[in-house]
């Protein structure tokens, strides 16, 4: 077993507060994602579990047992890092079995372990190489394959593939996935690229000058964002948020946005009602909430093709509302261009509601 336990963790560098009273439990053979921009504190976070960080206050622990005061060598915790920090003059064979030898681990264990972890990295046919002869796909693999060496009871990835390339960031994201799953080690991996996040996850945190925004699944933190920065984090492209003003109107809840208005279930009102919510609200909608049609319908509005997006599958199409625009997912080639009339509607399924002063979302989500 090797659940990790983070008790009230606080860090400072000089008068920056960089991790703030962070409280989460990672468990036994999950598979967590820390997700936020630059300078949000999930790389201090990872690197005080491994012991590269002291902290200021607060636990941490391992199988319930507390490690803060154990040096980084003696918490069974493997740290893989961004820039690989292979040995130059090591063979790739030598790079994998050096944490094994350093603790004086016999021969034979050590070839045996090497060549198991290099078959399921897929570089055994490449364990005479040196460094400067491989890839940058190669070198990240034997980076992971020196920490898998060890069976450690926790993986630490700190944005292992983020210098690779699209497709082969592609191909690592499979293989990290698919290692997980053999080798079951409890796994923390750090990134700000939410499509690696969403792919490999079992529960992604989401991080934010120093705060954690919220812990869920990846299907939790798309369909039900705790807050605005979450809803605007998370998807590609980004939520639409807008402020909005609600009345009822031909028993409908209309919601007005700046020049546009839309009409969604009269039901919405009460449940404003029973949150007490503030009258400074935004909406929130995600591209594919945006139902575009090329006829006019009853609660459709009519709006101006702006932008055009093509993804291969599927375009993404900004709609002018007067001055509100509004992006919206469509089926690939079914807005022709550029300036032309089609008409939209909300989705009430996928309409969030936020207080627009503390970015927290209502929690109300209506049917269809």
């Amino acid at each position: 077993m090797a659940e990790i336990e983070l008790r009230h963790i606080d860090k400072h560098f000089g008068l920056v507060h960089v991790i703030k009273d962070v409280n989460l439990t990672v468990k036994d053979k999950e598979f967590v994602v820390f997700l936020g921009p630059s300078g949000c504190g999930k790389t201090t976070t990872l690197r005080a579990i491994a012991g590269l960080e002291e902290i200021d206050s607060g636990d941490i622990l391992l199988d319930g047992k507390p490690i803060q005061g154990l040096r980084a060598a003696d918490r069974d915790i493997a740290f893989v890092f961004q820039n690989y920090a292979l040995y130059p003059h090591f063979t790739v064979y030598e790079n994998l079995a050096f944490p094994l030898r350093a603790v004086g681990t016999a021969k034979d264990v050590v070839d045996k372990t090497v060549r198991s972890v290099g078959k399921s990295l897929g570089i055994l046919h490449l364990l005479n190489a040196r460094p400067s002869a491989l890839s940058g796909g190669d070198m990240q693999r034997v980076a992971i394959g020196r920490a898998l060496v060890r069976r450690p009871k926790a993986l630490l990835l700190d944005e292992p593939i983020g210098s690779l390339d699209a497709k082969l960031r592609e191909t690592m994201r499979i293989e990290l996935k698919r290692l997980h799953y053999e080798n079951g080690s409890t796994s923390i991996y750090v990134t700000h690229d939410q499509v690696e996040a969403m792919s490999l996850a079992d529960r992604i945190v989401v991080m934010n000058d120093g705060v954690l925004q919220q812990v869920g699944t990846p299907t939790e933190v798309y369909l039900y964002p705790a807050n605005l920065f979450v809803a605007q984090f998370i998807g590609s492209p980004v939520m639409n948020i807008a402020a909005t003003r609600i009345s009822e109107a031909d028993g409908s809840a209309r919601i007005a946005l700046d020049d546009a208005s839309f009409d969604l279930p009269r039901e919405l009102l009460g449940m404003l009602q029973q949150k007490q919510a503030a009258a400074d609200l935004s909406l929130g909608v995600r591209p594919e909430g945006v139902i575009v049609s090329r006829d006019d319908k009853p609660g459709y509005r009519p709006a101006e093709a702006h932008i055009i997006q093509p993804f291969g599958g599927f375009d993404i199409v900004d709609l002018k509302f007067g001055e509100k625009t509004l992006r919206a997912r469509t089926t690939s080639g079914f807005v022709d261009k550029p300036g032309a009339t089609v008409f939209a509607r909300i989705d009430p399924a996928q309409a969030h509601f936020f207080d627009t002063s503390s970015g927290a979302s209502l929690g109300i989500r209506l049917g269809n």
